[in-house]
């Protein structure tokens, strides 16, 4: 169940980016986490294969490790045509491009299911794989490769919209493979990589995306948070089996989405603020790692006076607001990095440290503002 969790999955409107501060720069990072990040960045770099593929712990999970690392290079400003990590991120996505599947029953899934660790949980790696991917289409400029990559996102989209629940959230494997079920992380990773293709200009039904929405909305107790899975036939969570980390991805899920003054996503931020995660405490909690790599983004797109736009005047104390929580979990971030500039996993949080690298270099990265996915 930890890499259920772990491995789970913006953009913001003019109504929440008004109420924010301004899109950040790639020179706005603060000072003291630049070296953190160029020292992260450097080790990630360094564990790439020379396949093009990064692995947890050894060679495991390389779809998903490669798209979480993929992205985590990108942020830093590079493409597949200029910068420091140009030629990382280029042999990441030719090695992605090479898994995506053309056989019947399979057409457009990005993945290699005969690799042991991803023949029963391939939707993450999808997901992840087609994040990154369509995050570099817009800087590809040969016209065969971009021709090639539009084909292989646009199959992407359609086996993510077949491989959905009747439920309308998604599972480890997908619907067309006989396994109509669905669990929460699986489909906010969906959501986020059909969210980067609408960015990317790769058309996504709407359908898909509202039915994921009710999903989402039926997931949530009364008390604001996300359950594990819905079940089949289910229409209302039961309270008591909330998922803080499972809530935190709804919230930015729920943003991408167009939720951004909705009810729904205010009963998500105000149980994450009910469970303390605004604080980002250094005690170890389970899966926290995925819960901070999607909760930093979601507070990032609130900025500083987001909370007060949703939800009126209120005390300061009270606020959750993009500084204080960035100054907080920074430093936390920083008291883990190694020597060496990886950041180890710790308490069996983790499923290695590629992962646990790539999410954190993400989060300290936000205020580049550089991915149209991780802007406000």
């Amino acid at each position: 169940m930890r890499y259920m969790l772990l491995l789970g999955g913006l953009a913001c409107a003019a109504m929440l980016s008004a109420a924010t501060q301004p899109p950040a720069r790639a020179d706005e990072i603060p000072e003291k986490y630049r070296k953190a990040v160029d020292k992260g960045l450097h080790w990630l770099a360094s564990k790439q294969n020379e396949k093009g593929f990064w692995g947890a712990n050894g060679d495991q999970y390389p779809i998903s490790m490669t798209g979480l690392a993929g992205m985590a290079l990108l942020m830093e400003g590079s493409t597949v045509k200029e910068g420091k990590y140009s030629e990382n991120i280029r042999r990441a996505v030719d090695w992605l491009m090479d898994k995506s599947q053309d056989a019947q029953g399979r057409d457009g899934m990005i993945g290699d299911p005969t690799i042991p660790t991803e023949s029963g949980r391939y939707m993450y790696g999808h997901g992840f794989a087609t994040l990154f991917l369509a995050s570099v289409y817009g800087d590809e400029t040969d016209p065969k490769k971009r021709e090639r990559l539009k084909d292989i996102l646009t199959r992407a989209v359609k086996y993510i919209a077949n491989a959905q629940s009747t439920q309308g959230g998604w599972f480890y494997t997908s619907k067309a493979d006989g396994h109509d079920q669905d669990e929460g992380s699986v489909t906010i990773t969906q959501l986020q990589a059909l969210r980067a293709c609408r960015n990317a200009g790769i058309p996504v039904p709407k359908e898909v995306i509202n039915k994921a929405i009710d999903y989402l909305r039926h997931s949530t107790t009364e008390r604001g948070g996300v359950v594990y899975s819905l079940g089949r036939g289910g229409m209302k969570a039961p309270v008591g089996g909330e998922r803080p980390a499972l809530t935190a991805a709804a919230i930015s899920c729920g943003f991408s989405a167009g939720e951004y003054k909705s009810d729904l996503c205010k009963k998500w931020l105000k149980y994450c603020k009910d469970q303390h995660m605004d604080q980002a405490s250094g005690a170890r909690i389970g899966h926290d790692e995925y819960t901070h790599y999607y909760f930093a983004q979601a507070v990032y797109i609130l900025g500083d006076k987001g909370w007060e736009a949703l939800f009126g005047p209120t005390q300061e104390d009270q606020r959750v607001t993009w500084t204080k929580y960035r100054d907080t979990m920074g430093e936390r971030i920083l008291q883990m990095q190694s020597q060496d500039g990886s950041f180890q996993s710790g308490g069996g949080f983790s499923v290695g440290t590629v992962y646990s690298t790539s999410v954190y270099l993400t989060i300290l990265q936000l205020d580049k503002g550089v991915l149209p996915i991780y802007q406000r």
